[in-house]
């Protein structure tokens, strides 16, 4: 992975308490009931990210945290149990180090900055995890997809929180938050199926105007722009 960045990355999420305002709605980070179990959802990102779910085994989840196949099945009934647990516990150490990341800033637009360099960084970081939650998500079928979903609703609802900021004027229509996740997702899903292992930082400048013209203009947008350049 690997695993130095992908213990790195994960690693990084642990005692943030999942506390903040960003994805306010964000369950608590639950912890793994096992060093051997979380050895083995790591293991199976780090195959699902290097493979492909569709040529990710059980095979390679114990090559790559050298347990025996007994380890495996004590604690998972098959790959698709396991990959479905290993995406949730994914998704939720990297929402736990956004919040981290933005909980000190006092405004919504540092918030964003923040947390959407953290998780972009992340991504420099481990490319492989990035493929293993981003984009291998589809061929692992409803359930993962729903995750997913619930996922990318709680950051539309954190960026629609802008609104209420606004002093007069237009606002856009709640569609727009939607959108704009949907747009940054698949910006990111692009460059990680297509292989790319670095750049992911420097998409931060565009991903702040894109999210803040809606709802602030394309001054404001083009400030932060800006300041996330030198972030």
């Amino acid at each position: 992975m690997g695993k130095q960045a992908a213990t790195k990355v994960l690693a990084g999420a642990k005692g943030t308490g999942a506390t903040g305002k960003l994805f306010p709605e964000a369950p608590t980070l639950r912890l793994v009931s096992s060093p051997k179990r979380q050895r083995i959802l790591e293991g199976m990102l780090e195959a699902v990210g290097t493979s492909g779910y569709d040529a990710a085994s059980v095979r390679t989840v114990l090559d790559n945290t050298g347990l025996y196949r007994q380890a495996f099945y004590d604690n998972f009934a098959d790959k698709e149990e396991c990959y479905l647990e290993a995406f949730d516990f994914g998704v939720a150490q990297l929402e736990a180090l956004v919040k981290s990341a933005a909980q000190a800033e006092p405004t919504w637009q540092g918030k964003l900055r923040a947390g959407l360099r953290a998780f972009l960084e992340a991504l420099d970081a481990d490319p492989v995890l990035g493929r293993a939650l981003v984009v291998e998500v589809h061929a692992a079928g409803p359930e993962a997809l729903r995750i997913r979903s619930e996922s990318m609703k709680r950051t539309a609802d954190f960026i629609d929180s802008a609104r209420v900021g606004l002093e007069g004027g237009e606002s856009p229509p709640p569609i727009a938050a939607e959108g704009i996740v949907a747009g940054m997702h698949a910006v990111v899903h692009g460059k990680l199926a297509a292989g790319e292992e670095s750049g992911f930082r420097e998409l931060l400048p565009d991903f702040m105007y894109f999210a803040v013209l809606p709802y602030f203009g394309s001054d404001v947008a083009g400030e932060e722009m800006k300041r996330a350049t030198t972030a």
